[in-house]
């Protein structure tokens, strides 16, 4: 039998719909008793939660009083709490997978910047029919959206601006922050739609015309003052491209920029007879004071801007020994660059000295990556000095990526040997994908006994002997937690250096192991190891080895858990029956 429902749920099933569109009874609300109150809330739509949140009376100050504390932590007391907890609530529930993610003080602001975002990619999928021919404010929001933040679209009573991105855009563009916007959303429409907003993010995809750049400079000058982050992915760039955005970003009474983070993925020049770096995006780069992360990565860009980003950085050794960078103002925009990747660039050895010299001038860097160039050993060697004098001032690095960079075991030998006297704070190193042999062994397990808690050394040819010569350089506890040696065909020899290294490393927490054609018997050596200590870790990836999985599964790894889960990752079928191809 259906369980009757009390006469409070049905009051409040009838106030949800009345809250959304009759401001006239929030009023009456705020006088219900306290209890009433908060259990309203907690059950209110979004749309019905914003319009009682709107007006709630400031003379109320058993509910809106602050604290120093609450204020600086973003929690009001009272009501406001209740609030903050519904609309943490209504997020879970339309995004469950992405509300561990975050913390956010402000949960309102967070819930309608995702809806907003949501309904601009509704609105992006329409405007890129080849049929649609209107404007982009009148785009129908779908029912399922709709829905989610308590409208019905088929309901007769209601205007047609809920149902419009106008609606959407004029009414929550205040909360945006965040947004990710397509080529066809940059026009001069789409700017005046979101007039309301504060963003501090922008991430733009396929800009490809001067349409597109006429309506995003005018949404990059819009928000100037508040624009710390900027990305571009799969776009066409030219010079007039970086000319237009540096002039919109500029903050006009600075004569500066305050974007922090900017990044191009994935992209190409328009044209294809460049030889230097386009004038408005060197001028960008010399221009800003707060530049705390450059990405160029994976880009399209050809050979041409390989030498164009040598010819820029083997600018700072030229200037400086010319004299001082800070009249062209480009060391100073470097000196708070945390964060240099160039990954994919097609860099080769020259051009690895020319970084070099610019390193110099990033005193605070802590995330430098140059993997999938060309860079070679004698690049590598152009780059040892910078470590050794780095060392000798304190530097700040911490992360190093040097995957697949055509590297030999002679040149990484070098570079460990002097990252092994590294004075600095370097935690995490990836030397994947480069052929060095078995012959690194000696000097990995040298630099295995520094502070070094994060390695990659996955398909690097280390082999059964590589394994063995490891194991025999590990001789005290080791501060590792997280390490990558997968695709390096160790065998057996993979699983004792495993079992070893469980035992010195006690805050181990992932292995990856996958891929190094290890027997079944090797099952036994690495389940003895985890019962005998498995300290944090919460993961070892077997995939794709010669493993026979159901044994394990029905005996051999029972028990061998992390906060109820399985730690080891089987391969689902033989690796003897699978196809395999290491390449990188």
């Amino acid at each position: 039998m259906r369980e009757v429902p009390s006469l409070m749920s049905l009051c409040i099933h009838s106030l949800k719909k009345e809250l959304i569109h009759d401001d006239d009874l929030v009023p009456v609300v705020f006088e219900l008793p306290h209890e009433l109150f908060d259990t309203l809330v907690l059950s209110l739509p979004p749309l019905a939660l914003q319009n009682v949140q709107a007006q709630t009376p400031f003379e109320d100050h058993n509910y809106q009083e602050f604290t120093d504390d609450c204020f600086r932590n973003g929690r009001k007391r009272g009501r406001h709490w209740k609030f903050n907890t519904a609309w943490r609530a209504l997020y879970k529930l339309r995004w469950p997978d992405l509300v561990e993610q975050i913390e956010p003080v402000d949960w309102q602001q967070m819930y309608w910047e995702m809806h907003l975002q949501n309904c601009l990619d509704e609105a992006t999928e329409i405007a890129l029919l080849p049929s649609f021919n209107g404007c982009i404010g009148d785009i129908r929001i779908p029912d399922a959206i709709l829905k989610y933040i308590g409208v019905d679209g088929q309901e007769n009573h209601l205007t047609s601006d809920y149902l419009k991105l106008s609606y959407h855009c004029q009414v929550f563009g205040c909360y945006a922050r965040c947004l990710r916007l397509q080529h066809i959303l940059c026009t001069a429409e789409t700017c005046h739609l979101l007039r309301t907003g504060k963003l501090k993010s922008l991430v733009l995809r396929w800009i490809r015309s001067k349409e597109h750049i006429d309506g995003l400079c005018k949404l990059l000058n819009q928000n100037s003052e508040t624009l710390t982050s900027l990305e571009f992915i799969h776009c066409k760039l030219s010079p007039n491209f970086f000319n237009a955005i540096c002039g919109s970003l500029l903050i006009q009474s600075m004569q500066t920029h305050g974007i922090q983070h900017f990044s191009i993925n994935t992209s190409s020049f328009l044209e294809h007879n460049l030889f230097s770096l386009p004038v408005g995006l060197s001028s960008f780069l010399s221009s800003g004071r707060s530049l705390c992360s450059l990405k160029f990565c994976d880009n399209q860009l050809g050979r041409n801007f390989a030498k164009m980003i040598s010819g820029w950085l083997s600018d700072f050794n030229k200037r400086s020994s010319g004299g001082p960078l800070s009249s062209l103002g480009i060391g100073k925009s470097l000196q708070s660059l945390r964060v240099l990747n160039l990954r994919g660039n097609n860099l080769r050895k020259d051009d690895a000295e020319s970084l070099r010299y610019a390193l110099v001038h990033m005193p605070n860097l802590e995330d430098l990556d140059i993997s999938d160039n060309s860079i070679e050993d004698e690049g590598i060697r152009s780059l040892i000095p910078y470590f050794v004098e780095a060392t000798e001032r304190c530097s700040s690095l911490a992360d190093l990526n040097l995957e697949n960079c055509d590297l030999s075991c002679n040149g990484v030998t070098q570079l460990l040997n002097t990252l092994s006297t590294f004075k600095g704070p370097l935690k995490s190193l990836s030397l994947a994908d480069n052929c060095l042999g078995s012959q690194v062994a000696v000097a990995l397990g040298k630099f295995l006994q520094t502070s070094i808690e994060v390695l990659n050394i996955g398909g690097i040819g280390l082999g059964s002997t590589g394994f063995q010569e490891l194991q025999e350089g590990m001789t005290k506890e080791l501060k590792l937690v997280k390490i990558n040696i997968s695709k390096n065909h160790g065998g057996i020899e993979t699983a004792k250096f495993f079992s070893k290294l469980m035992s010195l490393a006690p805050k181990l927490g992932e292995v990856n192991a996958a891929y190094n054609f290890m027997p079944v018997e090797s099952l036994s050596i690495i389940c003895a190891a985890l019962k005998v200590t498995n300290g944090n870790l919460d993961r070892l990836d077997l995939r794709e080895n010669t493993l026979d999985y159901q044994l394990a599964q029905a005996s051999m790894l029972n028990g061998i858990e992390c906060n109820g889960r399985p730690i080891v990752i089987l391969p689902i079928r033989s690796a003897a029956d699978a196809p395999y191809d290491d390449d990188p």
